[in-house]
């Protein structure tokens, strides 16, 4: 099996898609390009911030005498849980980020309209 190198990265290649679509969405609601600057670069930030932290490890010491089937079973079980679990902790970082960077993007605002 040979390895295949993408280009650009699919770290690059999802910042790119929200950049561009977050840009997109503030045009269309009549953002300025200050805002919509602003807006991008908190997203990369606040984005990159929640990489890796669904990553994480940990071992399990198995009783002596299991069979090479019930080892295989709780592996599977085991893979499984701690899965869903991720996917449970990735969803809710994300829904965080998304909840911080529209709360960031509000008060940036409220201090660009507020009298001088």
């Amino acid at each position: 099996m040979s390895n295949v190198l993408e280009f650009p990265s699919r770290e690059k290649q999802a910042y790119a898609f929200l950049t561009e679509n977050l840009a997109a969405l503030l045009k269309d609601k009549g953002a300025d390009e200050t805002l919509i600057t602003h807006a991008t670069a908190l997203l990369l930030k606040v984005y990159g911030e929640t990489q890796g932290s669904t990553e994480f490890s940990f071992s399990v010491d198995l009783p002596d005498g299991l069979t090479p089937e019930q080892i295989a079973q709780l592996r599977q079980q085991i893979e499984v849980g701690t899965d869903a679990q991720r996917k449970h902790h990735h969803a809710l970082m994300i829904r965080m980020a998304a909840q911080l960077l529209l709360t960031e993007l509000k008060l940036f605002q409220h201090g660009r309209e507020e009298p001088r």
